[in-house]
């Protein structure tokens, strides 16, 4: 694991321990796991993990079109399943985006928090790593 992929993991294992499923990096062409999990890697072992991940990248998008409307910068966006929480935000120049999946607890947590934390992280690592040595889709 690169000195990049492995203090975006710290950085996401500090935020939630145990907790933490599964992290993903992934831009306009590729993606990556950092961490899955193996309990996490055997329920998607029958999901279409490229579909599920060409699906995030409709947040390029939305993060274009809530940057033009909103008089606030787009931060990360947050969803709650049954079972879990997962987090996607986009770091960087030539944005890289990142997902990642928590078990659910009894309290919330300060994602606002992770976001920037991952973004101070962003600027001291090389994120062209993960732009040219992600899987392609195609």
């Amino acid at each position: 694991m690169s000195d990049a992929a492995s203090r975006i993991v710290d950085t996401v294992r500090a935020f939630a321990g145990d907790a933490l499923r599964d992290l993903w990096v992934f831009d306009r062409h590729g993606y990556e796991h950092l961490y899955l999990r193996e309990d996490v890697a055997d329920a998607i072992d029958s999901v279409d993990v490229a579909k599920f991940i060409d699906n995030e990248r409709f947040g390029y998008v939305t993060r274009d079109t809530y940057e033009a409307l909103y008089y606030a910068e787009y931060g990360y966006t947050v969803r709650g399943f049954d079972e879990f929480e997962q987090f996607r935000t986009f770091v960087g120049d030539h944005p890289v985006g990142m997902l990642a999946g928590f078990d659910r607890g009894p309290a919330g947590r300060d994602f606002a928090t992770l976001n920037d934390q991952l973004q101070v992280v962003a600027e001291d690592v090389d994120l062209t790593t993960f732009v040219t040595a992600t899987e392609s889709l195609d």
